[in-house]
């Protein structure tokens, strides 16, 4: 019988058939300012910042537009949480494992800060010196899938809906925050949908996609033009269409114009605002 990696033993106990309602939603913008934002950053840091650092700023503060995302569902209640904090996707062993990197006080934050704190969290899992991840993934590497399933479950619940930690197995109190964000451009796919992980207990999951020329009209002239697509699976239980509606187009005025984000960064930025509103 093959080897299971982690990564599987724990997708096979997560999951089940599904029953849960979920809002599918894909954002294309113009990537033209985005960018032209990114490079500029680069060039005048020297820090290689991505379209992904981005979102997740960008995230962060769209569910400003969105409070009801910012929270968890305990006892059929939704209680808000006191702080905007997204989490990242990071792989592991070629791929194999995947660790969670969780900024916290996201919206505080500037994409700068957001691409600091994520390049020293997936430094120290990728040279195993992360001791919580450490601690959680002991017990999995022994555990057959049917005791890792309730195992999961009981953790999720006890860190993502009552807010507990459990140190001895490296959990902290919510520690995916209200959104999970990864990538999948850099893999040569344009686009696709994250399913959401039962124990994370995450109402917002965006998946990056690739940045592509397609052909489109600007005042009434056809042109190439770079476009970014995003996707978002989103719980029912938290919002509906209109709150999503509301988190898409924050999100769309923020990607398509990022310099709202810095003004200090925009060497015109009364011509940008005018684009963004």
């Amino acid at each position: 019988m093959a080897k299971m990696s982690l990564r599987r033993k724990l997708a096979i106990s997560s999951w089940s058939a599904p029953k849960e309602g979920n809002i599918y939603g894909k954002l294309t913008v113009d990537a033209t300012e985005l960018l032209k934002y990114i490079q500029h950053i680069r060039d005048k840091t020297g820090n290689k910042v991505t379209i992904t650092h981005l979102v997740g700023k960008v995230v962060a503060e769209a569910l400003k537009e969105a409070p009801g995302l910012n929270g968890r569902i305990f006892l059929g209640r939704f209680i808000p949480h006191e702080t905007i904090d997204v989490t990242y996707l990071v792989a592991l062993e070629d791929g194999n494992n995947l660790a969670k990197a969780k900024i916290e006080n996201a919206d505080q934050k500037s994409m700068l800060d957001i691409a600091d704190d994520l390049r020293a969290l997936a430094e120290r899992l990728r040279k195993g010196k992360d001791d919580n991840f450490n601690k959680t993934q002991d017990p999995l590497k022994w555990l057959p899938t049917f005791l890792i399933k309730p195992l999961v479950w009981t953790v999720g619940y006890l860190s993502s809906a009552m807010g507990l930690s459990i140190k001895a197995l490296g959990v902290e109190k919510f520690p995916f925050g209200s959104a999970i964000i990864t990538s999948v451009g850099m893999f040569g796919l344009d686009e696709g949908f994250a399913p959401p992980t039962p124990f994370a207990r995450v109402p917002l999951y965006v998946l990056v996609g690739a940045v592509k020329r397609r052909p489109a009209f600007v005042d009434d002239e056809l042109i190439n033009q770079p476009q970014l697509t995003i996707t978002a699976t989103i719980d029912h239980r938290f919002v509906d269409g209109f709150q999503a509606g509301k988190l898409a187009n924050r999100a769309r005025a923020l990607l398509e114009n990022p310099w709202l984000l810095d003004e200090d960064e925009s060497p015109s930025l009364p011509a940008a605002s005018e684009k963004g509103e």
